[in-house]
């Protein structure tokens, strides 16, 4: 950084957010899928209209909008790291969700399988090889 650069600002924290018509059923996929954990619900009492999820040791969010439409085409890829890509694949469609090929071993050293999410979100399980 030159002298004259002003330095950047630290993040916070970066939290991807999902906008779905149907909250619950969103919710489960990711609970059941990949052992997602409510932190936070808004408002605390009756139906949601946020949840903030942990998977791990990150977070998302998910907010109901009854308008919007899903499996409209997404430049929003997530990218969940799990301990066994291929025992998972078996419990996307029961959970709503579409497999889209067989997990493959990549060049940069992940086994990776393409999926959506039960509104057409692409997203990839992933694991170390």
């Amino acid at each position: 950084m030159s002298a004259t650069s002003p330095a950047a600002p630290t993040p916070a924290a970066v939290q991807p957010i999902i906008v779905t018509p149907d909250l619950d059923r969103l919710q489960a996929f990711y609970r059941e899928l990949v052992g997602a954990e409510e932190f936070t619900r808004v408002p605390e009492e009756g139906p949601a209209f946020f949840v903030g999820l942990r998977v791990g040791g990150s977070e998302l969010g998910i907010v109901t909008d009854q308008s919007v439409e899903t499996g409209t085409p997404t430049r929003i890829l997530l990218s969940i790291g799990v301990q066994d890509v291929d025992a998972l694949l078996d419990r996307v469609g029961p959970l709503g969700g579409t497999v889209r090929g067989p997990a493959n071993d990549m060049p940069w050293g992940q086994r990776v399988a393409h999926v959506q999410d039960p509104d057409g979100n692409a997203v990839n399980l992933t694991q170390p090889v």
